[in-house]
């Protein structure tokens, strides 16, 4: 495995389903019981407001049951690895709505889907940080509007947050690892034929199974996060220490 200079890793969902964390594509559709398209929707919202507050309150506090797994603290160490040798970046870019990867250590962390432990003021436009439950009479600490806050989610139909940024760094990327993906969720899915389309990256698919694009990664490895995650990290810190 060849060093590489500035690394952008893209998790999903499968990184966080060994913590204990359930995906959406899980039975048949169901996520945590609900039909996606009642909790994770505009529609959703408008239509039932303390149905999706309360799913999120449950999801928000879910977050305190569980913990990282050895795939998230190893992305820390190899971004730890990476800042003290100053051989380059990583940065990781997550569908994920958890905060596993900074629990396990990691700094550079961009949420494109948003993030559980926030919520947004629809009246002012406020991110605030949020480890409570949400009501429909909860008041924006910001501006003091009720009902206004709704959970700082990408719902489908909606566009994903730092888009400019991560464009940016898959232009500048000299590896692009896609790690427990399915393929087809867009934009992320896309990640991989824009990096070929420039040219510059290797590409590495590290997935239980192959996903939906495993075709046009350069390479792929397959097997728990848990294992395929550190197995590479280990390899890439080995590398650079004899090098």
């Amino acid at each position: 495995m060849r060093s590489s200079a500035n690394i952008v890793v893209l998790t999903g969902s499968g990184i966080s389903a060994e913590s204990g964390l359930s995906t959406f594509r899980e039975n048949g559709g169901l996520w945590d019981q609900h039909r996606v398209e009642d909790v994770a929707t505009p529609e959703a919202f408008a239509r039932d407001p303390n149905l999706v507050q309360r799913f999120y309150n449950a999801r928000r506090a879910r977050l305190n049951e569980v913990g990282p797994n050895e795939a998230h603290y190893a992305l820390a160490r190899l971004e730890q690895h990476q800042n003290d040798t100053g051989r380059g970046s990583l940065l990781i870019v997550t569908q994920n709505v958890d905060n596993l990867h900074e629990t396990a250590g990691s700094k550079n962390v961009l949420h494109m889907h948003g993030e559980l432990r926030k919520v947004r003021c629809r009246a002012c436009g406020s991110v605030i940080t949020w480890l409570q439950d949400v009501e429909q009479s909860t008041p924006c600490p910001t501006c003091g509007q009720a009902p206004a806050l709704r959970p700082h989610i990408v719902w489908f139909g909606e566009m994903p947050f730092h888009l400019n940024e991560i464009d940016n760094a898959l232009q500048h990327a000299d590896l692009f690892v896609s790690i427990g993906t399915s393929g087809n969720v867009y934009p992320a899915a896309g990640f991989v034929s824009m990096v070929r389309a420039i040219g510059r990256a290797h590409t590495l698919e590290l997935n239980l199974q192959p996903s939906e694009t495993h075709s046009q990664f350069a390479e792929a490895r397959h097997g728990p996060a848990t294992d395929v995650v550190a197995n590479w990290v280990n390899e890439i810190i080995k590398t650079e220490e004899l090098s």
